[in-house]
């Protein structure tokens, strides 16, 4: 797996833990059976091993996420992104709703 670069700089091993834990924390009491976020896990962990990027960012490991939780349940997206993004008002958090209703790029 490449390494992961955090906001800051700094570089650390990819950890499939906090990635479960991201996932898991954006699903808390959502109706998502275990095998669909091992999925979701196994496409993201795909995607950065055929990345071929020796290094990414946690940028582009939010936007996988994201697109993964997207297709998961939207509340879940809702939540990630509302961090994820820092939304700052109201009005980002509608724009972000309104993308939800639109259909998923693949």
């Amino acid at each position: 797996m490449p390494y992961v670069v955090k906001k800051n700089g700094s570089r650390t091993e990819y950890t499939a833990a906090k990635l479960r834990g991201s996932l898991e924390l954006a699903l808390r009491k959502r109706p998502v059976a275990a095998p669909a976020v091992d999925a979701a896990i196994a496409s993201i962990e795909e995607k950065l091993l055929t990345s071929g990027q020796r290094e990414v960012d946690t940028g582009y490991i939010g936007e996988l996420v994201m697109q993964e939780l997207q297709l998961l349940d939207n509340v879940a997206y809702i939540r990630f992104a509302s961090v994820y993004k820092n939304f700052e008002d109201l009005a980002e958090f509608q724009n972000a709703i309104a993308e939800v209703g639109k259909p998923a790029r693949k």
